[in-house]
């Protein structure tokens, strides 16, 4: 392999899990059309082991990383929660925050029920996942198994990768984001500038606040989470979730 010296050992170890774990049916791997998916989906083909690829829809992905999965994966097979962000607000009666972060659980997390499961979790990424995961994950659902082959890789050894392999990825990466998380998503320090960035995903926020402020007139709620000012309007809630 013409790959950094630093490299070839992790794709090397990340190839034998792969190899070693596979199953008859083959995996379900989890794609989100971020870097560590593109990794673990040439990976997988490196392997020469069996998979199916799977893209969660959210509702609230950048339409950048939409078309670049729609046209350089178009194998990767979009499953589609119950629930989009917009019907969610207003059943939570609350926008999603960093404390309480409903939506990854229903829009993101879903899907591999019953399969061994790829993912492209790595350490790097949080102290939480550092201490959580671990290379070969049993899932509460029943009969799934996680596995996360690039769990100890580096940042420099994701993007050493991409670029030995001439693996494609999103264009957003080109642009200075580092992660390519929901627009809007309370994980992120920069989500005032992104919405203005997405004026139609910012309007599509504030249409499910204002379905959210009647379902909690409904319920007796007129006051904002925690005791906060009345959400009485839509730009209310918008001020009061980007000052968190």
């Amino acid at each position: 392999m013409n790959k950094p010296l630093f490299l070839r050992q992790s794709v090397s170890d990340s190839i034998e899990l792969l190899r070693m774990m596979e199953p008859k049916e083959g995996y379900y791997l989890a794609f989100s059309g971020g870097n560590d998916s593109v990794v673990i989906y040439r990976l997988a083909e490196m392997a020469g082991v069996k998979f199916d690829a799977h893209y969660n829809v959210t509702t609230v992905d950048h339409p950048e990383l939409i078309r670049f999965i729609r046209s350089t994966y178009p194998t990767v097979i979009p499953e589609r929660a119950k629930d989009t962000m917009w019907t969610l607000i207003p059943k939570r009666l609350m926008p999603p925050t960093r404390l309480v972060r409903y939506c990854c659980e229903v829009l993101k997390e879903g899907g591999g029920e019953g399969r061994v499961v790829v993912m492209g979790i790595r350490w790097a990424e949080s102290a939480r996942r550092r201490k959580a995961w671990k290379v070969i994950e049993p899932c509460s659902k029943k009969g799934t198994v996680k596995v996360n082959p690039i769990l100890y890789w580096t940042d420099d050894e994701v993007w050493g990768f991409i670029r030995a392999e001439n693996v494609p990825y999103c264009s957003l990466y080109d642009q200075g984001y580092k992660r390519l998380g929901c627009i809007g998503c309370p994980m992120s320090y920069n989500k005032k500038k992104e919405l203005e960035a997405y004026p139609k995903y910012k309007a599509a926020y504030l249409r499910a606040f204002g379905r959210m402020i009647e379902e909690r007139k409904k319920r007796g709620l007129d006051k904002g989470a925690e005791g906060h000012a009345l959400w009485d309007t839509p730009e209310h809630v918008m001020e009061w979730w980007l000052s968190r």
